[in-house]
């Protein structure tokens, strides 16, 4: 599974709000700190405040804040919303479902229980829990490398060394 820019745009949003309590952000340093278009923030903050988690102020010396505590901001509720389909695979839409394994397949019951293991996860995490009071050295790499263009740092691959097997003779 992979989140949608969209909702990713939307968990740093409010993430670099929640990071800076007290003052109004902008768009335009929203748009610079974080490398995205003006355009995409300006949907994602016009969303977020339809559903009340920001508060905007318009004309010069405006901007938005969050309209609510961090820690009453469940990222799961936020992931929710902003993705649009969590079918992992076909026959989680029994109206659209051909799949000719489904009468003995179990499959379906694995993704399921390991979806609703990712929300748990996200469900028992609030604003407050993933913003913390500044970027860790690993956080502050891994971001100004993919405004370079690069792609996200992963981890090293794991190397296993072949043992050549002994043939009896």
């Amino acid at each position: 599974m992979r989140l949608a820019e969209y909702t990713d745009y939307t968990l740093r949003v409010l993430m670099y709000c929640a990071a800076h309590p007290g003052r109004l952000i902008t768009i335009a340093e929203l748009a610079q700190r974080h490398a995205v278009s003006k355009n995409h923030l300006m949907k994602v903050v016009n969303d977020l405040a339809r559903q009340g988690l920001l508060e905007t102020t318009r004309g010069r010396g405006g901007g938005l804040r969050l309209s609510m505590s961090p820690a009453s901001i469940r990222v799961g509720d936020v992931v929710r919303h902003c993705e649009t389909d969590f079918r992992l695979v076909e026959c989680f839409d029994s109206s659209t479902n051909t799949c000719s394994l489904t009468p003995t397949c179990r499959l379906k019951g694995v993704l399921n229980a390991a979806l609703l293991a990712y929300f748990k996860e996200l469900d028992a995490k609030t604003l407050a829990d993933i913003t913390g009071p500044g970027p860790s050295v690993r956080g502050a790499a891994a971001t100004s490398s993919r405004r370079a263009g690069a792609a996200a740092p992963m981890a090293a691959p794991v190397t296993r060394r072949r043992v050549a097997a002994k043939h009896p003779s």
